[in-house]
């Protein structure tokens, strides 16, 4: 009996080194036993499989019931170039390895571009008509069709892979299969991909974030409007300079003008909170914050904002402590934690958002008055059919 079908996943070392992802098949006694049955029967029977299975019951038929040597022979050719058919393209399968290349970064609902290569470790066999698809939930690839693939070759394919939810993926699944070489029948092999990969949260603009980030940015841009008021230097007039900091001393005894510059302020800092106490029921709504967000973080992080972004179990300040990239690996794997309200701070020069599904009036209480607040209502959940959900905690 020929061996399962192995497949190993190789690292790719060097300078550039890449995640790969590494492939086994999953052990057991009762999963072998189950591949074998599997492999007995092929998945899928396409339109001219049907046909010959018609023509091979109508030749049974007449054989039997003739008694004619001749369609005895015809049924004994039939039957052996399906068993042949299964035979070589179970050969086609065996013996393919497989290695996965993905970004260092991804995020979710984002189509990536990643490097697939497969590699025959059959030395003289080759393998015919490959079709390699993903077969997990929670992560949609392309297809990818190898006509041919030599004995001991390796091919690497471009495809397009788009994670669905955030948070770290601990498995993936693919399928190879083959209709090689009669077309009748189609025989695959599933393979489990062994590996973490962390997905980052959504941080493309959904329905009402683009709303909100422009607000922001018009209360961050009107609190800090102004110039500083402490001396710093006397300098040259510079072309199309306002003319009301001219200091008319200082150009009546030079000759030239010149004009009185004051030293710039510090930039206001925002801060991002985002309560992780959570009533059950909405969990979604939880993601959709999560996605807020992160959105918020990544967008003004690229208009070097002095940035906090902070929770009841984490918080950073950009630029000084980390870059954006740190707040998605965290919101990656934030769970909500119940029980624990968000604690207010009072700080100059500092503007306040935060992210909560409790009332506003208990908000107010504990010190947030002061602070913009994103809840259920700016926030709406929708459900697949395009309607917004409603509170669970409204009766």
């Amino acid at each position: 009996m020929l061996s399962e079908y192995m497949c190993r996943a190789a690292l790719a070392d060097g300078e550039h080194r890449r995640e790969s992802w590494p492939v086994i098949l999953v052990d057991g006694v009762s999963a072998r036993l189950s591949e074998r049955i599997r492999a007995l029967a092929p998945r899928g029977i396409n339109r001219a499989g049907v046909f010959f299975a018609l023509a091979v019951a109508a030749v049974t038929a007449g054989a039997v019931v003739t008694g004619n040597n001749l369609l005895f022979l015809i049924l004994a050719a039939m039957l052996s170039t399906l068993m042949i058919s299964g035979l070589v393209s179970r050969l086609s399968l065996a013996g393919l390895e497989l290695d996965f290349l993905l970004p260092e970064h991804i995020t979710a609902h984002r189509t990536l571009h990643a490097r697939l290569q497969v590699r025959n470790l059959k030395r003289w066999m080759p393998s015919f008509s490959l079709h390699l698809k993903g077969r997990h939930d929670e992560a949609v690839s392309s297809p990818v069709y190898l006509p041919v693939l030599p004995g001991g070759a390796r091919v690497e394919q471009p495809v397009e892979i788009c994670f669905r939810r955030r948070g770290l993926h601990r498995a993936g699944s693919f399928c190879f299969s083959t209709s090689f070489p009669f077309g009748f029948l189609e025989r695959s092999a599933e393979v489990s991909l062994s590996t973490q990969v962390l997905v980052y949260p959504r941080i493309d603009p959904q329905p009402g974030f683009e709303e909100l980030l422009g607000t922001v940015r018009g209360e961050l841009e009107a609190q800090a409007r102004g110039r500083g008021q402490d001396f710093y230097r006397i300098r040259p007039y510079e072309p199309f300079e306002s003319a009301r900091h001219v200091d008319w001393k200082a150009t009546a005894h030079t000759g030239e003008l010149q004009v009185r510059e004051f030293a710039r302020e510090q930039d206001r800092m925002l801060e991002i909170c985002l309560d992780l106490n959570v009533p059950p029921g909405l969990e979604a709504w939880f993601e959709k914050a999560v996605e807020c967000c992160a959105f918020l973080v990544w967008r003004l992080s690229q208009r070097a904002l002095r940035l906090r972004f902070r929770t009841q179990r984490f918080e950073i300040v950009l630029p000084e402590m980390g870059d954006a990239c740190d707040v998605l690996r965290y919101l990656a794997l934030v769970t909500p934690a119940r029980g624990e309200p968000p604690k207010a701070r009072l700080e100059q020069d500092c503007s306040y958002v935060l992210v909560s599904a409790q009332p506003k009036e208990v908000l107010h209480k504990l010190g947030w008055e002061h602070a913009r607040i994103i809840g259920i209502n700016e926030l709406p959940v929708h459900d697949p059919a395009g309607r917004q959900q409603d509170d669970p905690r409204v009766a």
